[in-house]
Formats: C-alpha cells, sequence, structure tokens
C-alpha cells in the first residue's frame, strides 16, 4: 500500500490516472506528434546519452526519444499503476513505480524533464521536484507544461485543485542561478502537424557557475 503525502497524488495514482492512461494512449498518432515536438526540443542540444523523465504514464514520450536518441538510457517514474505496467514494458528503459516526491534518483542524467507533470503537483511540494530535476540532471532541463506568468488554479474536468499554471521555468532560473535559457517554443493546438493542447516549452542548461 502506498503512503502519499497530497490528494494530488492520490487523484493520479487512482482511477482518474487509471482513466487518463486510458484517454492518452501510446498509438501512432500521439508518436509522431511527439516526434515533431521532441524534434525542435531536441535541436538545441548535443549528446545525450542518458534521459529521465518524472511522469512518464505509459512512455509516450519515452517511445519518441527512443526513436530519436536510440543509442540513450531512459528512465522513467509513474505513480499510476495500470499505466506503469504498460510503461514497463518497453525496451531498453528502467521504470519506477512510485511517486516524483518519493523518488530518489539512483544516478544523474544528461536531460531531465516533465511534459504535462508540473501543472498537476500541489504548488507547496514543486520546490522538492525542482530539486529532483535539477540534482539529476547534469547538463539539461526540459519543461514541457501549461503556462502563465502568475500562479493559477484551473478547474480540470470538474475538479479543483488538481491543475495549475505558472512559469515553472522562470521559477527554475530563479532558484538555480548557474541555469540559463537555451530555447523555448510554444505548441498550438491547431497545429496541423503536431498539434498539442497548447503547451510551452523550455530548454534549461547548467553552467557550471
Amino acid at each position: 500500500m502506498h503512503s502519499y503525502h497530497t490528494p494530488q497524488e492520490t487523484f493520479w495514482a487512482g482511477e482518474f490516472g487509471s482513466e487518463y492512461a486510458q484517454r492518452n494512449a501510446a498509438d501512432n498518432h500521439n508518436l509522431a506528434k511527439n516526434l515533431v515536438l521532441f524534434s525542435r526540443i531536441l535541436a538545441r542540444t548535443h549528446a545525450i546519452a542518458s534521459y529521465l523523465e518524472l511522469g512518464a504514464n505509459q512512455g509516450v514520450n519515452i517511445r519518441a526519444l527512443q526513436q530519436l536518441l536510440p543509442q540513450a538510457q531512459a528512465t522513467a517514474v509513474e505513480i499510476n499503476a495500470d499505466a506503469f505496467q504498460i510503461l514497463k514494458q518497453l525496451p531498453n528503459l528502467t521504470a519506477y513505480h512510485q511517486s516524483i516526491l518519493n523518488f530518489t534518483p539512483p544516478e544523474t542524467y544528461d536531460l531531465t524533464f516533465t511534459k504535462g507533470v508540473l501543472i498537476h503537483i500541489a504548488p507547496e511540494y514543486l520546490p522538492q521536484v525542482y530539486q529532483t530535476l535539477y540534482n539529476a540532471s547534469r547538463r539539461y532541463i526540459v519543461i514541457v507544461e501549461y503556462y502563465n506568468p502568475t500562479p493559477v488554479q484551473v478547474n480540470y474536468r470538474g475538479h479543483q485543485e488538481r491543475l495549475f499554471k505558472r512559469d515553472f521555468a522562470g521559477e527554475l532560473l530563479d532558484l538555480y542561478p548557474d541555469l540559463r535559457l537555451l530555447d523555448y517554443g510554444f505548441a498550438y493546438h491547431r497545429d496541423p502537424i503536431a498539434a498539442h493542447d497548447d503547451t510551452t516549452w523550455f530548454v534549461l542548461e547548467k553552467t557550471g557557475s
């Protein structure tokens, strides 16, 4: 039996998280649009031999990265048991079934990232997740999330306190002075090639200063 810190963790570990996994299957359509998105993101990176995804669900993003970075070591963390059962079947992947808030990375990676995950973290626990992203990264941190210049809470499929928008990348830059912004972009829901749900992506790099 898992013990969770927040209602948000229990929400995603339970029935709603399982239904989400069913709605967002790792099909060819999702793979194709993620290949386009991550191609754009990775264009500003170099020599990525390993990466870590926090909140990987079924592995939709991992599948794309395994095609774009076929030699790289993939590691992923997922809280929902049903999604994890699908995730762990991916080849050449180290997968952990646990909450991000309980996860201690066993090593460091060239790139750490989230996609549609920070928006569902209880705001008071964001600094802990930022620290995991930062400490586990040797060089790059990628954030793909809904953006808002100031923190707001948004009704999410009839639920309150389950989706939050803010400037996640900006908060990381403020917390860790040795990070620099390499690139950023917007994924529009009406993009004819690779439509995403109006998310903004950021590529940050550790400068070592």
